[in-house]
């Protein structure tokens, strides 16, 4: 705005129109994000540390083809010597088709099959005549292999167990490291090896046949490390050798089977209790609202410790819109700060002030001037370079002065 149309319109003058860049430098992009860059690096280098530990201490977790301590290839090995042969199987199919009533089923991680693998496996099971071994089952797959059978919450502090029952196999056996899982049954079962009143082994003879399987709560008899404490390779040899075969199912992600969700939907994937647990955080999130405005209460007026002059506010607004080369705002602000004035001078109330079809007639009665000049002076597009801007301004002064002496 140029010093006639400030003195004209009583309006301090704006800055010009010129780009200005606050954008910060990359250096000062390091500085403030290498601490957040640091951290994140030892993050990741611990949660890899970490991981090459804990896989190092399990490599090879109940796989009878393993020799590390966490591996079970002893109580094969030993298997071998009696007569039974060992199968390792990683697929669904495979492990379905290998039942039968020579053979033993061993599951190294029921928990990780689907349910509808639980389901398909236990189908090809149930009438085999053979043996199923579930090690370590919980409450996602006891349901299918074993209805009845439901897994405590509370596992067992006592790892080395006596048999407390009466089954051949835990009574020659003796005292065995089977502190794990404890379970509750209301089905007929031998129940063996008891922590705190509940069996953490169980025997549930099939319904039909021959057959029955065999729930352990914990897989320390089949670690190579264990094999040779307490009872451990008694209770083993005898659990897994009761049959000519064993089958040993180390369950894969690789497994095709494992992927196909069949007819289900995407909530049917979704575990149990996710709609009340969102349920839990929305009101959650209601509550921390609520607390959070009750409190803050109620707006207070405030009176400022200094008294700000207008032609500081009008300079600092000016800066902001040069510094985002706002001319449309600067126009939209000029034409309706000139609109509220002229609006009571020419009859019009200051609620149609920005109605064309209101003040425009008016002016021009007033005035005896162009309609069409006055709406384009204060309604027209806005100004295309700063100049047209200035001459805006030096415009809306001048019609203001006019109508005032008129």
């Amino acid at each position: 705005m140029t010093t006639e149309a400030t003195e004209a319109t009583g309006k301090p003058e704006a800055p010009p129109f010129t780009s200005t860049s606050a954008s910060p430098t990359a250096r000062q992009l390091w500085t403030r994000a290498r601490g957040v860059v640091l951290a994140l690096v030892i993050l990741l280098v611990a949660a890899i540390a970490i991981a090459a530990i804990r896989s190092g201490a399990q490599h090879g977790r109940l796989d009878p083809r393993s020799a590390d301590p966490y591996g079970s290839r002893a109580v094969a090995e030993l298997l071998a010597d009696r007569g039974v042969s060992t199968r390792v199987v990683t697929t669904l199919d495979e492990a379905r088709a290998a039942a039968g009533s020579d053979t033993t089923l061993l599951i190294a991680a029921p928990d990780l099959l689907t349910k509808r693998q639980q389901t398909l496996l236990h189908t090809a099971t149930e009438n085999s005549d053979g043996r199923t071994i579930l090690i370590s089952p919980g409450s996602p797959s006891l349901g299918t292999f074993a209805p009845g059978v439901t897994a405590d919450p509370a596992v067992s502090f006592d790892s080395t167990l006596s048999p407390g029952c009466s089954l051949p196999v835990a009574t020659r056996a003796g005292s065995a490291d089977t502190g794990g899982v404890r379970y509750t049954t209301t089905i007929d079962a031998d129940a063996c090896y008891l922590s705190d009143g509940l069996p953490t082994l169980l025997r549930i003879p099939a319904t039909s046949g021959s057959g029955d399987t065999v729930v352990l709560g914990a897989p320390d008899i089949l670690y190579n490390d264990r094999l040779d404490e307490q009872g451990n390779a008694s209770l083993a040899l005898q659990l897994l050798g009761s049959r000519s075969h064993l089958v040993w199912y180390l369950p894969s992600l690789s497994d095709t089977s494992a992927t196909d969700a069949g007819d289900q939907s995407f909530f049917d994937l979704l575990p149990s209790g996710w709609l009340w647990g969102t349920l839990q955080l929305f009101i959650a999130a209601a509550l921390a609202a609520l607390w959070r405005a009750r409190r803050l209460g109620p707006l207070v007026p405030e009176r400022l410790p200094v008294a700000i002059r207008a032609s500081e506010t009008v300079e600092g607004r000016a800066r902001l819109y040069r510094k985002a080369n706002a001319r449309d705002r600067a126009a939209a602000a000029l034409r309706s700060t000139t609109r509220t004035r002229l609006a009571p001078l020419v009859g019009v109330p200051p609620a149609q002030a920005h109605a064309p079809e209101a003040l425009l007639p008016a002016l021009s009665a007033h005035l005896q001037g162009d309609g069409q000049a006055l709406h384009n002076l204060l309604f027209g597009p806005p100004p295309r370079d700063d100049a047209a801007l200035v001459s805006l301004a030096d415009q809306l002064d001048a019609l203001e002065r006019e109508v005032r002496r008129s």
